[in-house]
């Protein structure tokens, strides 16, 4: 067999082999074609290369050895003799491309390796990585960087794509964005590399893509200021079983319920295990309840009845990931200048539900119960949940009353049991993310406002739009979830 020919049937095959058998394979054949200058690199366009989305071939549409072309953005599969990427660099003189999986870069169709380091800001656009010490400066200083095209951003505040009717899910991203010890977990992925997970399991593909956004999201050398969540979203397709849609508004208070457990249960979690999740957001309650006779008995058997065992007021402990605040309702009649009155409600009129002794009537579809609740553990973040809408039998209603709450200081000893109280040192919190709801119940959109905790200052980001706002514009939304950070 000539040499030539030896030579093209290697170039076929190895795209699917890995680089130590190629090298053994080829013995002398190719000698050190690594090294060879590529007089093509000032061919490579930046400001089209995008890699958050699916890792695709555009032609064949399959995922394995797929190459990005960097001088028109595309993907192509493969880069042997017949490939789709080798077709494209002959037919459109396109030279210089790059495996999305090895991150190594190749010279089409002569098909030599490139090493040269003016490319290393194209991996680390693809595959960012954090050092321990660059994660401990995310949040001392609010040093703006410049992208390639020319924008400035701050890393963290950065507009998430809406890709048709996702930014239900964008604000909850966003606001899981903004925690420090979650987003530190996420952005080294030798934290979850590890965990184990039963073959054949697809929920561990929502912590790498998780993990994916949160370094883009954060990454000081982006070519634009902004990121698309493509990826992730997928996953969230996938994993949830279509519950939660790109193409479909959704309930962000849902999907947020949704993600926690997922990722929860993704990273090894269970009842007695912990993840970073309830490290981070799981508080615990007790909650005492007592059943209630039904309303249409005479009073003499209702009497009877709440003598019984069954009748008296039980108490279990319960954990929790977030608290849900009920709102009073909302007023049905205009005042006289025929304007709905906007209700408002302080937080800490809708807080008194955990004080241990306001009582709520909840009614499942044969018994009915009166609940209280009284918090006995406070997480390091929590989560409230501020329950704006209400589904009958033929619509959903919304609840616009305002809630005045303040931004920082908010504290909840009071709302503790009495031996939590003498354990908690700490039960003040600051708001650092404020999720609102828009418009109409299923339509509307979602807006969230973010602290910088590096500038101190507060961002408003709906989809790619970030602009800054004053704090005290904050409590006139109508705010849907909040998370608050323990003063330490």
């Amino acid at each position: 067999m000539s040499l030539k020919r030896e030579r093209e049937e290697i170039e076929d095959d190895e795209d699917n082999e890995d680089e130590v058998t190629v090298k053994f394979r080829r013995g002398r054949v190719v000698e050190d074609r690594r090294s060879r200058h590529c007089p093509y690199l000032d061919t490579i366009n930046r400001s089209v290369l995008d890699f958050d989305f699916e890792k695709l071939c555009s032609i064949s549409l399959s995922h394995i050895n797929v190459y990005a072309c960097l001088i028109c953005g595309k993907y192509f599969q493969g880069r042997g003799q017949k490939s789709h990427a080798y077709t494209h660099s002959v037919q459109f003189s396109h030279h210089v491309f790059l495996n999305l999986h090895t991150l190594k870069f190749y010279c089409l169709p002569d098909n030599y390796e490139i090493i040269d380091s003016s490319l290393e800001d194209i991996t680390y656009v693809l595959k960012p990585t954090f050092t321990k010490q660059h994660i401990e400066g995310l949040d001392k200083h609010g040093k703006l960087y410049r992208a390639y095209d020319g924008t400035t951003y701050l890393p963290g505040i950065v507009g998430l794509n809406n890709i048709k009717a996702n930014d239900y899910a964008n604000a909850v991203l966003q606001a899981f964005s903004n925690v420090p010890p979650l987003r530190n977990y996420f952005l080294e992925e030798e934290n979850y590399r590890d965990i184990r997970r039963p073959p054949g399991d697809i929920m561990f593909l929502l912590v790498q893509r998780f993990g994916e956004l949160m370094r883009k999201l954060w990454n000081p050398r982006n070519f634009k200021a902004h990121v698309s969540p493509h990826e992730m979203l997928q996953a969230v397709v996938l994993c949830s079983k279509k519950n939660f849609q790109i193409t479909k508004q959704g309930d962000a208070v849902d999907f947020m319920t949704w993600f926690l457990n997922a990722m929860h249960g993704a990273l090894g979690g269970t009842k007695k295990k912990p993840s970073i999740l309830t490290k981070v957001f799981q508080g615990s309650m007790r909650i005492f309840s007592k059943k209630l006779p039904h309303p249409d008995l005479p009073p003499e058997e209702k009497e009877a009845l709440l003598v019984t065992e069954e009748y008296q007021e039980q108490m279990s402990e319960s954990t929790f990931l977030f608290l849900t605040l009920d709102l009073p309702t909302a007023p049905l009649y205009k005042d006289e200048k025929e304007q709905l009155i906007i209700p408002q409600v302080p937080l800490f009129n809708i807080l008194g539900k955990f004080n241990g002794s306001t009582e709520k009537e909840y009614k499942t579809y044969k018994e009915n119960f009166l609940k209280r609740f009284q918090l006995t553990k406070l997480p390091p973040y929590l989560i409230f949940c501020i329950k704006r809408f209400t589904k009958n039998n033929f619509f959903v209603e919304k609840n616009p009353t305002i809630v005045n709450f303040p931004i920082t200081n908010v504290d909840l000893r009071e709302y503790l049991t009495e031996e939590a109280q003498a354990t908690e040192k700490n039960t003040t919190y600051d708001l650092i993310a404020n999720v609102v709801h828009d418009g109409k119940p299923t339509e509307g959109s979602y807006r969230i406002h973010v602290l910088h905790h590096g500038t101190g200052k507060w961002y408003e980001m709906q989809d790619l739009q970030v602009t800054d706002i004053l704090p005290q514009m904050i409590t006139l939304s109508e705010a849907y979830i909040q998370i608050w950070k323990r003063q330490d």
